[in-house]
């Protein structure tokens, strides 16, 4: 076994994965204050996790706009170290047990190349565009304020025998709920919820590929869809994705977000919609690109910002363009460039 207790909470794994984890974070003032004692601070940890008397702090909690509103709760530093900790040793091995369709927060993966895998999906499903191919799109309601911790560590003991390490999940699992009296809900903000949620998933893309038999399937968090020249086979898996997550995992489609669509139509996918030769940014988004640009400019002229951190940010911004067709709003954006 590739994983071991020992291995995720020795001194050297506890030191590299601070390296990992202040990548960033230098300049924020729990980081410096935990780094201030850093040796001190990982012994401690170290201690602690070794006596068994390691216990998971509680949450930071604070709202966000991706563009969405979305519920973030952050651990302390200590925590956060041991997350990375954790995720240095699982990753490695659970990355070999997730489906090729699998590509939210992996390395190698993420979503541009879970859109490209799309389109070249289009082709083969549709006999390279000679036949009409058809998308279906779901998406799950509430996913990680729903994750049950018992099916979660239900599924963590099939593949991980070493009981120190499953108490040590539990602990950080069953640190956090999302409801009063309901053991379910896994926090935004631990790099921990990201490795669970593709192991819970994982039970699903297995159903997926081995019981629906689906050839060409993609899943990024819970966004899914599949794609078949079939639109009635489409439809009547409807049913059965449903039935398998509220019976396997707990788990709700939402009912608002279930569409089968052509995709010569236009498919609206991970920040994008996605036509057969090309993707372009959704409507929403680059409105909401050219806002910010243009508050961040308004900020450097009020000298609120620096010049490097609107430049840091015009770069961002371009860099996700890169991957679409933009020309008008990369015209708009080249306006601030220039001045």
């Amino acid at each position: 076994m590739a994983h071991s207790f020992e291995k995720i909470i020795s001194v050297e794994n506890l030191l590299e994965a601070w390296k990992e984890f202040e990548i960033g974070k230098k300049n924020k003032k729990d980081v410096q204050k935990f780094s201030l004692n850093l040796i001190d601070n990982i012994f401690s940890l170290y201690n602690d996790l070794s006596n068994h008397t390691y216990k998971h702090g509680g949450y930071q909690a604070f709202k966000i706009n991706d563009p969405k509103t979305r519920d973030i709760h952050k651990a302390v530093v200590r925590d956060r170290l041991l997350h990375h900790a954790i995720y240095r040793i699982l990753y490695p091995f659970f990355d070999r047990v997730f489906i090729s369709g699998s590509y939210s927060c992996q390395i190698g993966k993420g979503t541009h190349k879970a859109i490209n895998k799309f389109q070249k999906y289009f082709y083969k499903a549709s006999q390279n565009n000679t036949m009409t191919c058809y998308v279906l799109k779901c998406d799950i309601k509430k996913f990680f304020a729903n994750i049950n911790h018992k099916i979660l560590l239900n599924i963590l003991n099939q593949y991980i025998p070493d009981k120190n390490i499953i108490n040590l999940l539990k602990n950080v699992i069953k640190s956090f709920s999302s409801a009063k009296n309901k053991k379910v809900g896994l926090p935004l903000g631990n790099l921990t919820s990201q490795l669970f949620v593709n192991i819970y998933m994982n039970k699903f893309d297995q159903f997926v590929k081995h019981k629906l038999k689906a050839k060409y399937y993609i899943r990024y968090a819970d966004d899914f869809i599949f794609l078949s020249k079939d639109k009635k086979w489409l439809k009547n898996l409807i049913p059965r994705i449903s039935e398998f997550l509220e019976k396997e995992l707990k788990l709700e489609l939402h009912p608002g977000k279930i569409s089968i669509q052509t995709f010569s139509s236009g498919i609206d996918f991970l920040g994008y919609v996605v036509f057969p030769h090309h993707r372009i940014l959704r409507t929403k988004t680059k409105r909401r690109i050219l806002r910010k640009i243009a508050k961040n400019y308004s900020d450097l002229q009020k000298d609120i910002i620096c010049k490097e951190t609107f430049n840091q940010s015009l770069q961002s911004y371009l860099g996700i363009l890169k991957h679409c067709e933009g020309y008008k709003i990369k015209k708009k954006i080249k306006i601030f460039i220039s001045e």
